[in-house]
């Protein structure tokens, strides 16, 4: 069996290499495609070094662009990887225009599709990321979900065919890393204290589009760097927004400001943090797993499991309500273990693929 496997952003480098690990333990052939959607340093090769991924056989070097332009080069490129390597399937992480592109490339040659983290959902639809997956999970004839509540989702939509529960491949990799990893190196080289500063990342373009949403949201950061040292790895985007807007006076100087980093040092940082603040979707869990009280900017999340469960609370851009979820947290509920499985999803995917039952 051939299998060709599509990254393009942060989140789907650490995804695809514990599956990567998998599918070549169970004698798969896989051809590692990058899409080039995150080209800058940071946010890419890093990962490759970091987690030891296979280097790409093809990267599409499609760079920065809207929506749409990511989407049609990567739609147009990768097709042409598909027409020559003829794989039996092709695997897919997430809910980034490399995820959509891919699964149309794929659907129009009639290759079949496997979607790792299928059946999220959350509001507002009209965000990129909600199309993306939807639609990704329509075309895809494997659904490799997370959760119960992402299998309910796909259920409520009339999906039932080809749907496992399989557990979250970002808890494998996160039990990985955080027994490997040198906090006490990481922590002493950014000046933090165990338990005494705050993680906070922001990326989503609901948020760092929008000038009132983004001067809220610094304006907070700043309240809180007051109170207790904050540290973020700004996105590139997030930088530029801010230069656009004028907001570099909004932002303290005593909020400390980082390059994006590695995956290793996210995961330190993640462990050791007092609360995290974000609107990444995959740092939510991960302050989960890492039993670290999180506070979501955004109006909904595709883990809503974990904000009914009281581990984390949606502020939304509110500049009182962010503060307050880092201050005033709620004492998470008792008995949430094990939400993302036992730490072998990709395993389970593996044999899945390999068609040996789980």
């Amino acid at each position: 069996m051939k299998v060709v496997s599509l990254v393009g952003a942060r989140p789907q480098f650490v995804k695809e290499a514990i599956v990567g690990e998998k599918l070549d333990e169970f004698g798969i052939e896989e051809i590692l495609v990058h899409s080039g959607q995150h080209y800058d340093f940071n946010m890419s090769e890093v990962f490759f070094k970091v987690l030891n991924l296979k280097s790409p056989k093809y990267n599409l070097g499609v760079g920065s662009g809207t929506h749409g332009e990511q989407t049609g080069k990567t739609l147009i490129e990768f097709e042409k990887v598909l027409i020559k390597e003829k794989p039996d399937l092709v695997i897919l992480y997430g809910d980034t225009n490399t995820t959509l592109a891919g699964a149309i490339a794929a659907a129009k040659l009639k290759i079949s599709v496997a979607h790792v983290e299928a059946g999220l959902r959350q509001e507002p639809k009209d965000m990129p990321e909600e199309v993306n997956r939807v639609l990704t999970d329509r075309i895809s004839k494997y659904k490799f979900c997370p959760s119960k509540i992402a299998v309910q989702n796909l259920e409520h939509e009339g999906i039932t065919d080809g749907v496992y529960i399989t557990g979250d491949v970002m808890y494998d990799i996160f039990l990985r890393f955080q027994k490997s990893v040198n906090g006490e190196k990481v922590l002493k080289k950014y000046a933090l204290k165990p338990k005494n500063y705050v993680l906070a990342t922001l990326h989503r373009d609901f948020n760092t589009d929008n000038e009132k949403r983004l001067s809220a949201i610094l304006r907070a950061f700043s309240r809180i760097s007051e109170k207790m040292p904050i540290i973020t790895p700004l996105h590139p985007r997030t930088v530029k927004r801010i230069h656009e807007f004028g907001l570099e006076n909004v932002i303290s100087k005593d909020v400390k400001v980082i390059e994006p980093i590695g995956y290793d040092e996210m995961v330190a940082l993640t462990t050791h943090a007092h609360t995290v603040v974000t609107d990444s979707g995959g740092l939510q869990k991960e302050c989960y797993f890492a039993g670290v009280p999180g506070v979501v900017m955004m109006i909904d999340t595709s883990w809503i499991e974990l904000v009914e469960s009281k581990w984390n609370v949606l502020v939304d851009a509110d500049e009182e309500k962010n503060v307050s979820g880092v201050f005033n947290h709620p004492k998470p509920l008792e008995g949430m273990d094990n939400i993302y499985g036992d730490g072998k999803a990709a395993k389970k995917i593996a044999k899945i693929i390999k068609g040996k039952k789980i």
